[in-house]
């Protein structure tokens, strides 16, 4: 997690942490806790959980109005006030996120928070629920990712920490003698559909994992929460343990878009040829190879094959990670179809020697969470989305623009795609209750026009010249596009923005010329947009995480 990275602004971060300290109920760990997710933005949870109103008072007791002073009403009437202003200008940071404006975006979102610890102050205020609703607003605000720069932002790279194959791997552990004795009584006690082993090798990792790195392990326990309900769905289908969920944990730390030196991608970690022998495809648009679902499927199925060339779930875990011909080759020159005699006469690759109790001690710790301190993890919530089959190629700016998400939030929930368009027939995935709207709205665009133009949700107050002038266009223009009056567009209309040139705000060109100068990247999509009504504008690659460790042969 790279905290250094939360700034909105100049007007954003200072008086949140002055603030702070100040405000009753309120400490600084607390906000810290609220405002910076426990893992990287790109791997966020599925939906984005956008303050619909801003809640007009925090009282504490639910007190009849006719009860309370003239001194408590005025202030009631305060915060309602408060409130709304703080709301619009949410509002319009958000119109102006969609929109490209980058500098507008970042001071309508400074002053809405702002506004909201301008009410702290307020005797009425009840400090939990004012902290409840102010993490609420932040949280919204940190998703639109404005440190990612603009609505065609594409994925960010994933951060996390290594997985531990790479470091750890040819490495031997000592083993803690206390542990001996403890461990051969938990794994008696303990229901496994794999079976267990308990000797040096594991009681090793087992040490490894319960210091020093007890950080990786707990990263990857919390993050299985994402996927967990649905792996272990298909473990029982495919019929293999579901102890072999960490296999995934070990390869990639259950990222989905992780990539090897050795070019193995997804959270699996499959060579390209050997991800097509499992229905793994690539294509310009995608990767299956990173598709959560498409990849465990893959796996459940190869490790089943595995086990019935082998008969042994040991062995078939070795085969997972060096690959079944060197398996075959050992087992034929010693004559033993034997995991741990094989390891023991030197004839399995090294870092596949201690492949198998890497997994076997992550069981072992899992199924024992309260022995190793690990109960009170919080697993992150199991992703939900809604899923449409679009029948064209479609910009995830544009679904960005219906689903009111930001397009970084689409593509962690699509992790196969290559691109910031999706081709035809792709089954998208979007924030759970966003589907209908996704399937009605979209229709309404032009099939050829769905990678280059943009929607347009009309708010309160809104005028087509205003609308129009933001997305460089005239409001006559807008409405001839449309093929409506001016004064026709009410709110909750939908306005289709035709692809055409649109100058960068003034304040946008300087930000960006600051941002090259001081030698940080400029997003593709805002220094580049597009230039024509029928172009469209090739985004660049998503680049994969790198984990350099063995793969999937």
């Amino acid at each position: 997690m790279n905290e250094g990275k939360l700034t909105f602004g100049g007007g954003f971060l200072l008086p949140l942490l002055l603030t702070a300290t100040a405000m009753c109920g309120f400490s600084q760990a607390r906000f810290h806790t609220g405002i910076l997710p426990s893992f990287p933005y790109a791997e966020s949870s599925a939906g984005l959980d956008l303050p619909p109103t801003i809640p007009s008072s925090f009282s504490a007791e639910d007190v009849p109005v006719f009860l309370l002073s003239n001194a408590v009403l005025a202030e009631r009437k305060t915060l309602d006030a408060i409130a709304e202003r703080a709301q619009r200008e949410f509002e319009a940071g958000r119109r102006a996120y969609q929109a490209n404006d980058i500098a507008g975006a970042r001071q309508s979102f400074d002053s809405a928070v702002d506004l909201m610890l301008e009410a702290a102050v307020l005797d009425t205020v009840d400090a939990a629920a004012f902290e409840q609703k102010l993490e609420t607003l932040v949280d919204a605000i940190h998703k639109f990712d404005l440190e990612g720069l603009g609505a065609s932002a594409v994925l960010e790279d994933d951060k996390y920490e290594k997985a531990p194959l790479e470091d750890i791997l040819q490495t031997t552990f000592p083993v803690d003698p206390k542990l001996k004795d403890r461990v051969r009584d938990e794994v008696t006690a303990t229901e496994s559909q794999l079976p267990l082993s308990v000797n040096d090798a594991v009681l090793g990792y087992i040490n490894f994992f319960a210091n020093r790195g007890r950080r990786t392990l707990v990263a990857g326990m919390e993050r299985a929460g994402r996927y967990k309900e649905m792996i272990q769905r298909i473990l029982d289908e495919e019929g293999v343990p579901r102890e072999l969920i960490h296999l995934a944990q070990a390869e990639s730390g259950f990222m989905a878009r992780a990539m090897s030196r050795a070019a193995a991608g997804g959270m699996w970690q499959f060579l390209k040829w050997r991800g097509q022998e499992y229905g793994l495809m690539q294509t310009a648009y995608t990767d299956d190879r990173m598709d959560p679902e498409k990849a465990t499927r893959a796996a459940a199925h190869h490790l089943r094959d595995l086990y019935n060339e082998f008969g042994d779930w040991y062995l078939a875990i070795a085969a997972y990670n060096c690959g079944p011909l060197v398996v075959e080759k050992a087992v034929e020159r010693t004559g033993y179809a034997d995991f741990w005699e094989l390891r023991g006469r030197g004839v399995l690759p090294a870092e596949t020697t201690n492949y198998v109790p890497i997994i076997l001690a992550m069981t072992i710790m899992e199924k024992n969470a309260a022995e190793y301190g690990l109960d009170s993890l919080q697993p992150d919530p199991t992703l939900a989305y809604d899923t449409v089959q679009l029948s064209a190629p479609a910009s995830l700016e544009l679904v960005s623009d219906i689903t009111d998400t930001p397009v970084a939030e689409i593509a962690a929930l699509n992790p196969s795609l290559v691109h910031n368009v999706t081709p035809q027939g792709f089954a998208l995935h979007v924030p759970k209750g966003g589907g209908p709207e996704l399937a009605a709205a979209i229709e309404r665009v032009p099939s050829e026009h769905r990678t280059c133009w943009r929607m347009h949700k009309v708010q309160a107050g809104e005028t087509l010249a205003a609308i129009g002038k933001r997305f460089g266009m005239t409001g006559a223009g807008l409405a001839s596009a449309n093929h409506i009056a001016a004064e026709e567009a009410a709110e909750g209309d939908w306005v289709l923005i035709p692809a055409a040139a649109r100058p960068q705000p003034a304040a946008q060109r300087a930000y960006l010329a600051a941002r090259r100068s001081s030698g940080r990247p400029v997003p593709h999509a805002v220094s580049h947009p597009a230039s024509q009504a029928t172009t469209v504008a090739k985004p660049a690659a998503k680049k994969p995480v790198i984990v350099a460790h063995a793969s999937v042969q």
